[in-house]
């Protein structure tokens, strides 16, 4: 994963607990939820990112033995 989408997931989860805390500090049950959203958002993005960086691994193995 690039620095840059780490920074971009690490955006959406902070941003996404800063609203879910607003929410509740308001009693807004909207902005609550909606900073649990964003918040899971962004850890979602870092797994699938997660995944994908293993995919490549595998792939990448793959080739250099195919290569030998």
């Amino acid at each position: 994963m690039s620095l840059e989408d780490k920074a971009k997931n690490a955006v959406d989860k902070v941003s996404g607990k800063a609203k879910e805390a607003e929410g509740k500090a308001t009693g807004d049950k909207a902005r609550e939820a909606q900073g649990k959203a964003e918040g899971l958002v962004g850890k979602a993005k870092d797994k699938l990112a997660d995944a994908k960086d293993a995919a490549k691994d595998v792939v990448d193995d793959l080739k250099d033995k195919l290569d030998n």
